[in-house]
């Protein structure tokens, strides 16, 4: 039986830390789906690791109706494990949290902001990553910036084969 992982505090950070943290990273990716259905993705626990594949498993810690204050923990590949609250939550144009604490002691701070727009063909999802960290992780952080924000492109592309086989993907869609 595996045993929990101490978690420790990490800054409480709000909405615009996220636009000025000291390190992030922010991409988009087009969907060919409503914003609606994009936030019955996001609300779905059990469809994050599959477009995320970093993420293991997620957990909804309290009940619905989901909003600002909506906490979670999210299970990530290599231990790490995040205590998560919702900072902001407009339905179909907005969502954000932040960590309030992580099992891994150089998290200073953490949060991520997903952006939503309608557009002609389904919406616009824009996602920022932003976080601080403390110790030796300053150091290795910077040279490793283009692998991780590969990585975040490739979530991306995941997400939008997901929810292409989720909803089905129109004719003639890219």
């Amino acid at each position: 039986m595996a045993s929990t992982p101490t978690l420790h505090a990490c800054d409480r950070v709000d909405l615009a830390w996220i636009d000025t943290a000291p390190h992030r990273f922010t991409n988009s990716v087009d969907l060919a789906i409503t914003p609606a259905q994009l936030f019955d993705v996001l609300a779905d626990a059990t469809a994050w690791p599959r477009w995320a594949k970093a993420i293991t498993d997620v957990t909804w810690t309290t009940p619905e109706p989901r909003g600002v204050g909506t906490r979670r923990t999210v299970t990530m590949r290599g231990g790490l494990v995040g205590a998560e609250e919702f900072i902001a939550w407009e339905e179909h144009t907005l969502l954000a949290f932040r960590f309030d604490q992580a099992s891994e002691k150089r998290i200073k701070a953490f949060g991520e902001r997903y952006d939503v727009v309608a557009t002609a063909d389904g919406c616009r999802l824009t996602w920022t990553l932003a976080l601080e960290v403390t110790g030796a992780a300053r150091f290795t952080l910077a040279p490793s910036k283009p692998l991780l924000d590969a990585a975040f492109r490739w979530f991306l592309k995941n997400l939008r084969t997901y929810t292409d086989e989720r909803f089905g993907a129109p004719a003639g869609a890219p």
